[in-house]
């Protein structure tokens, strides 16, 4: 079975919780940083791979609306809800897709989601979408994000829902582990659901090997407090 099939079904459920785990009130902060870069590039054409829910496609649409963004993503839960909002969006594998881009972007670490064989592959079909001159925009999650800040076990209540978690880092795999458990409410009884997400540790410099593309920019970002949580780059074929 392919990698994408098997998270597919975890994708869907987290995307029935995504609200729930706080990460609205992150994506602004962090998208500021694809803005400032993209204001900066001539461009007419971004693939945002990992789209989610639609909401960075959505702004861009607005902050660029001369150009042809497309989303995708791996969950169809996700992709019907980009689609509800009026934006372009395929649930399909990257390497599956045809054309070409001038930027790519992969957002709120995407990237990590990946196993180093899986990485290797993806970023060949980054290099074969992207038009050469092309930008490839990311964020990955650092060491420190992994064993402090997404460590632990905590509950989420909505009004007809809640969501538990439970998340560790194994150092010696370089793995994160989250196990969550949905409860929906029907009618006078709860329904059940649960399901695991891994993400991976990776070095700049590991994706600097695995890549053909050339480092220009490398930002740190700290959004909880002064600890480097994420590192902002921007990749281009050369």
């Amino acid at each position: 079975m392919p990698w994408y099939s098997a998270v597919s079904n975890a994708l869907d459920l987290y995307a029935k919780v995504e609200d729930l785990l706080g990460v609205d009130e992150v994506t602004p902060i962090l998208n500021e940083y694809y803005y400032e870069t993209l204001d900066g590039l001539n461009f007419k054409s971004l693939l945002d791979v990992g789209c989610g829910s639609g909401g960075f496609l959505a702004e861009v649409g607005r902050r660029y609306p001369e150009v042809d963004a497309l989303g995708i993503d791996l969950s169809a839960v996700m992709v019907e809800m980009t689609q509800t909002k009026g934006l372009q969006a395929q649930c399909i594998d990257l390497c599956k897709l045809e054309g070409k881009y001038d930027v790519i972007t992969a957002i709120f670490d995407m990237v990590n989601y990946l196993d180093e064989r899986a990485l290797r592959r993806f970023l060949r079909c980054v290099e074969e979408r992207l038009d050469v001159g092309g930008y490839f925009i990311f964020d990955i999650n650092t060491l420190y994000a992994f064993k402090v800040v997404a460590a632990g076990s905590f509950i989420k209540d909505g009004d007809d829902r809640f969501v538990t978690i439970d998340s560790d880092y194994d150092e010696e795999a370089g793995e994160y582990y989250m196990d969550f458990t949905l409860f929906e409410k029907e009618g006078e009884c709860f329904k059940k659901s649960q399901e695991a997400i891994t993400q991976y540790y990776h070095t700049v410099a590991k994706i600097q090997k695995l890549s053909k593309l050339k480092l220009v920019s490398k930002k740190p970002i700290a959004i909880y407090g002064d600890e480097v949580e994420k590192f902002y780059l921007v990749f281009r074929r050369r």
